[in-house]
């Protein structure tokens, strides 16, 4: 006689698959609690407290340097939110944090006032090319709000218009990436004429103030590398609601079968347009946070091969998990300061042999391949029969 076959095992109603993701998990709500108690606590009470000879004192090189990756890892983010969850690969987004620079560059600039090398009410680079009055578009840059207007404004309303015409028109793959790449590099060439109002190649430098406070002031610098640390965690959470949301589900349902996503009634290009513009004002506010700490802003930024290095920061630390690329802009930036300073010529031939050697053995990123392994351990430790529940779960 035959045993009889057990039925298969349905899950309670507790185990079903919450209809609302949370945020974050208790140990991701831990990871961002300590990260803004370094940036806001730590760091400050180390750069400005503590002795310069002290070991844990951190030098003002080392607080421009950290703040730089932290601009640099909120454009990772940006550009992860378009690329690893809407699928649009992105090859000029270097153009948005350019644009985020000069918007900053230019309410700098005018902070100058007279305490520039010629002493006149127009920035140095103006008196220098002899012109005799401000350009139209520089009125009411002297606004501390017309800069943040404009660092919003600016990239966000090149980027929908943009987006608009290419999305409308279906236009995806690698026809897209070679057109925002045209795009920035067009950009780039007009930002170099003199004639433009913008610095010609020189671009913005020499600044002075901000807000009124000295530019060059340690407690200035600990100010800017906190508001951008919070900056950073709060693009950070914000693109994770996003991802978590109903929207967000929509968007990379997009990526991986848009065809299908157009079938069940769902337009496409709202959903598109306001990711994409969304990450372009995001990579505006990185590029504002940058110019201060740096102190110079040129057509350079806008480079190419500036857009591409972002792409490469995602993948090293792993497209599609917001994370990551925060983890990629840190190692490929610190490798690239080491470097620089030891082996300079060798900097581009190790860039080129990291992204190959990801391509190959890490095609998930260092934080997409932890996040795998991790799964698959806890796979192991969960029964035959119930591991169909725990993929739901996952």
């Amino acid at each position: 006689m035959n045993a009889p076959i057990p039925a298969p095992r349905v899950a309670p109603a507790s185990e079903a698959i919450p209809s609302r993701t949370p945020l974050l998990s208790r140990t991701g709500w831990t990871l961002v609690t300590i990260a803004l108690a370094i940036n806001c606590m730590l760091v400050p009470v180390s750069a400005l407290l503590l002795p310069p000879d002290s070991p844990l004192a951190m030098s003002p090189y080392g607080l421009t340097l950290a703040g730089k990756i932290m601009c640099y890892a909120l454009v990772a983010v940006a550009l992860d939110l378009v690329w690893g969850y809407c699928g649009i690969l992105s090859l000029g987004h270097g153009l948005f944090f350019a644009l985020g620079g000069y918007a900053m560059g230019m309410y700098l600039m005018r902070e100058i006032g007279r305490d520039g090398v010629y002493q006149s009410d127009l920035p140095d680079f103006m008196v220098f090319l002899d012109w005799k009055t401000m350009p139209w578009f520089w009125h009411g840059s002297d606004s501390f709000l017309w800069a943040v207007a404009m660092i919003v404004l600016v990239p966000g309303l090149l980027a929908f218009a943009f987006g608009w015409f290419a999305f409308r028109s279906r236009v995806k793959g690698v026809y897209l990436s070679i057109i925002t790449q045209a795009m920035t590099y067009a950009a780039m060439l007009l930002f170099f004429r003199n004639d433009t109002g913008f610095g010609g190649n020189n671009g913005f430098t020499d600044f002075k103030r901000i807000l009124g406070f000295p530019i060059a002031a340690v407690e200035t610098r600990v100010a800017l590398f906190v508001i951008t640390g919070v900056a950073l965690v709060g693009a950070f959470l914000a693109c994770r609601y996003i991802v978590r949301s109903k929207m967000g589900r929509i968007v990379t349902a997009i990526r991986d079968a848009e065809s299908r996503v157009m079938f069940t009634g769902y337009d496409p290009l709202p959903y598109k347009l306001a990711i994409w513009t969304f990450s372009a004002v995001l990579c505006g506010i990185a590029g504002a946070l940058f110019v201060p700490q740096v102190g110079i802003i040129n057509p350079s930024e806008m480079a190419p091969a500036n857009s591409i290095e972002m792409i490469i920061w995602v993948a090293v630390g792993g497209r599609g998990t917001l994370f990551g690329p925060i983890v990629g802009a840190a190692l490929v930036n610190g490798a690239k300061s080491v470097f620089t300073a030891s082996f300079a010529e060798y900097w581009l031939f190790f860039l080129g042999a990291l992204f190959v050697l990801v391509t190959l053995f890490l095609p998930k990123g260092v934080i997409g391949t932890l996040v795998d392994l991790s799964r698959s351990r806890a796979l192991e430790t969960v029964p035959e029969d119930d591991r169909s529940v725990w993929h739901g779960h996952a």
